[in-house]
């Protein structure tokens, strides 16, 4: 079974959106969280949390983020469950 291109783009979507939801709560800024991910400026993490022109977090970029935020790397999945359902 293949996921569709719309079914890609709305994983990484999701995937941004609960990137962008546990930094808040932590209270980092973008510019803390790339700090502290060694990028001397948020683009990496701006374009990854709204997937702009198509750039979105790797799983690297997802695990360091997991270790900063001090938080399961699971919990960025969530909700991508019902998207990989609908077809």
């Amino acid at each position: 079974m293949e996921l569709t291109q719309n079914q890609i783009e709305q994983i990484h979507i999701k995937i941004g959106k609960n990137v962008k939801k546990i930094r808040e709560k932590k209270g980092l800024s973008q510019l803390e969280l790339a700090l502290n991910l060694d990028y001397k400026s948020v683009s990496v993490v701006s374009l990854g949390e709204i997937y702009k022109n198509k750039k979105h977090f790797n799983i690297i970029q997802l695990a360091k983020i997991s270790k900063v935020l001090n938080v399961s790397i699971l919990e960025f999945f969530d909700g991508i469950d019902e998207i990989i359902k609908t077809s």
